[in-house]
């Protein structure tokens, strides 16, 4: 089963503001657990941990410091 992993909406005040990944704490293709942080992202100054939904594998599809809609999909996880 694949699950797609959304960029969190982080600013209620702006929306349609881009974030971007800063840091990937997980390699594309390598295994999670449930609950496992696998990146830090940021929108407008503000950091946060984005945490695995369900444990597999992830694939990610944006890169460090690439700009992304926030509620995008940020990555994948196959299960």
């Amino acid at each position: 089963m694949i699950t797609d992993v959304p960029f969190p909406v982080m600013s209620e005040d702006d929306p349609s503001a881009e974030g971007v990944v800063g840091t990937w704490f997980v390699n594309h293709g390598e295994p999670v657990t449930a609950g496992q942080v696998i990146a830090e992202v940021q929108v407008e100054k503000v950091s946060q941990d984005v945490e695995a939904p369900l444990a597999g594998v992830m694939y990610q599809y944006v890169a460090e410091g690439v700009g992304i809609a926030q509620g995008a999909p940020l990555a994948r996880i196959d299960s």
